[in-house]
């Protein structure tokens, strides 16, 4: 059974909720490796998480994310995904993020 670690994190001012299969140690000093980042499966139906959109877009790309020890704020090994979030770093409130630009023609 693949393990799963659900990572939290500080980024310009908000906080990040991201699903990952792989946390270690990274051979960049005072940086950890997070890599084979865990999304939803897009459905087909028509309720869409804007968030996990807004993450899906901003880390699709992404093969190894190399987090600075001290922007970490925890990891946790879940046995289950819930809802990727992101969030105002001060309050804890969770970010929706409206407008939604256009999906890009692919």
């Amino acid at each position: 059974m693949k393990k799963l670690f659900k990572i939290t994190f500080l980024n310009n001012g908000k906080s990040y909720e991201l699903y990952a299969e792989h946390i270690g140690s990274s051979h960049l000093w005072g940086f950890t490796e997070v890599s084979q980042l865990v999304f939803e499966p897009r459905g087909e139906g028509l309720v869409v998480d804007p968030t996990e959109e807004r993450l899906r877009e901003e880390f699709e790309n992404t093969r190894v994310l190399y987090l600075p020890m001290h922007a970490i704020v925890k990891i946790e090994e879940v046995e289950r995904r819930t809802p990727a979030a992101i969030r105002d770093a001060a309050s804890g409130e969770k970010i929706t993020p409206f407008p939604y630009p256009p999906a890009r023609p692919r």
